[in-house]
């Protein structure tokens, strides 16, 4: 394939700038998306058509690839999770497991034969927070954009199916549909983001390619927040890079409300803002626009503690009825429910629901995890682990003098775009933050995320 000429500021072809601004307005839709579905169709203030989209197309053969590939590597995984799902049985794990109300139809064992193995482990809890709310004090741990969504989708467009399917055999369906299509515009999106950042397309194709097949795709599939999460974080580093702040800001706000880990990104914005205020570029107005963004990007966090706060620790008339069955389980297994008494994190200074619950019930802490029986789960985060490492050393030890001034100031280097760029800099210090915590702080053996940043760069 005949390679194509980069626009010398933006890194993307030369003769698809016309077409990129279809892609722009497009995924620029997404948070209104999320909120009003149809809303693609009807928002014609984008610039967006159905000529423009054929057009961009047809002109880019590497995005066709991206999302063909996607799909197939979507469906081959579904087909694999039926399969294994069947021939091996689930590990006997301590893991939450609430009991299914009411009984089962015809329907909801031909869905749970087919999504069954899409709802296992954290699935459970968004599920169940999409069926019942935040029952019990550990379902905080998980953010609310998820099981908005899914519950959106099994209220609305399949509640026809209602006397067929009870809700969690729609919420099972809603997740993988969901899902499905997060994953690949998030494929999209980094190819998008590796044509800026890297400067060339076959890289960025490369990078999208192994995101589509990575060893976390069963997590792009699953009732997991991770599809979200990616896309948000890509399309928003993909407009950051385009300088488009409030935009940025926008999407990244959304991979907050999936994760917590979206407050992180809030330092590629500041990192953003302070190169340009030292390089003296495009500065006027800048500061304000950061501001305004850091805060849309932390807002989703503080409110839903907010909402943690006020549910758990402040009293109320509010007479919640909680299925018995629910009740029992909570007995069982020694779970808190609201209400029942005031928890001891809500008289701390700072009453962070998230720190308390993932201390508490996860053990997330400094040096917890160094036990000698989590021994095999430090060998198995080893390969991605020691990955991350050599990326760091090979980018560092190849521009010393940029990393010496942490990418702020214009340096004199002999590479321009590809991995050693200088735009690859944030990326490199976000994984070596992300290696650093994640070995010293957290289960070791959730290592997606590295995986997710490894493939970008």
């Amino acid at each position: 394939m005949k390679p194509l000429e980069l626009h010398p500021q933006r890194g993307f072809p030369a003769r698809s700038l016309m077409d990129n601004a279809a892609v722009t307005s497009l995924l620029s839709t997404f948070p209104m998306f999320l909120v009003c579905p149809w809303s693609l169709l009807l928002n014609t203030d984008m610039g967006w058509s159905w000529s423009n989209w054929k057009m961009w197309w047809s002109h880019d053969p590497f995005l066709q690839e991206v999302v063909r590939f996607s799909l197939w590597c979507r469906g081959i995984t579904f087909f694999m999770q039926v399969a294994f799902n069947q021939l091996i049985p689930d590990h006997n794990a301590d893991a939450f497991s609430p009991p299914r109300l009411g009984p089962n139809t015809l329907g909801d064992n031909i869905v749970e034969l087919l999504f069954g193995g899409l709802g296992r482990w954290d699935a459970e809890h968004f599920l169940f927070i999409a069926e019942h709310g935040y029952v019990y004090e550990h379902n905080m741990a998980f953010f609310p954009l998820l099981p908005l969504l899914i519950g959106g989708l099994a209220q609305g467009p399949l509640l026809p199916l209602a006397g067929l399917l009870r809700l969690r055999s729609r919420l099972l369906i809603s997740s993988a549909f969901l899902n499905c299509v997060c994953s690949t515009l998030a494929a999209v999106s980094l190819y998008l983001l590796g044509c800026v950042t890297l400067q060339s397309r076959r890289s960025a194709f490369l990078s999208a390619l192994l995101f589509c097949m990575s060893p976390v795709s069963i997590f792009m599939a699953s009732t997991y927040s991770e599809s979200l999460y990616v896309l948000a974080t890509f399309a928003g580093l993909w407009q950051l890079q385009k300088h488009r702040t409030i935009c940025s800001s926008a999407f990244l706000s959304l991979a907050t409300a999936a994760r917590s880990n979206g407050l992180v990104n809030a330092g590629f914005l500041l990192h953003s803002t302070v190169k340009e205020a030292i390089q003296r570029k495009n500065y006027s107005g800048k500061l304000l626009q950061t501001i305004f963004g850091i805060v849309l990007i932390i807002l989703p966090f503080v409110l839903f503690q907010c909402f943690c706060f006020v549910r758990s620790c402040l009293e109320s008339d509010e007479n919640q009825q909680i299925p018995q069955e629910l009740v029992q389980l909570a007995i069982e297994k020694g779970y808190r429910v609201h209400k029942t008494h005031i928890p001891a994190w809500c008289s701390l200074r700072f009453p962070l629901a998230y720190s308390h619950i993932q201390s508490e019930y996860w053990d997330v802490g400094l040096f917890r995890y160094f036990k000698l029986q989590q021994l095999p789960n430090f060998l198995l985060a080893s390969p991605v682990m020691i990955l991350s490492i050599c990326t760091i050393l090979e980018y560092t030890s190849s521009n010393l003098e940029l990393c010496r001034t942490l990418g702020l100031w214009k340096v004199q280097s002999k590479y321009t775009n590809g991995f050693y760029g200088p735009h690859v800099f944030v990326y490199v210090a976000h994984l070596a933050a992300l290696t650093g915590f994640g070995f010293l702080c957290m289960h070791v053996q959730v290592n997606r995320f590295h995986i997710l940043k490894y493939l970008l760069l």
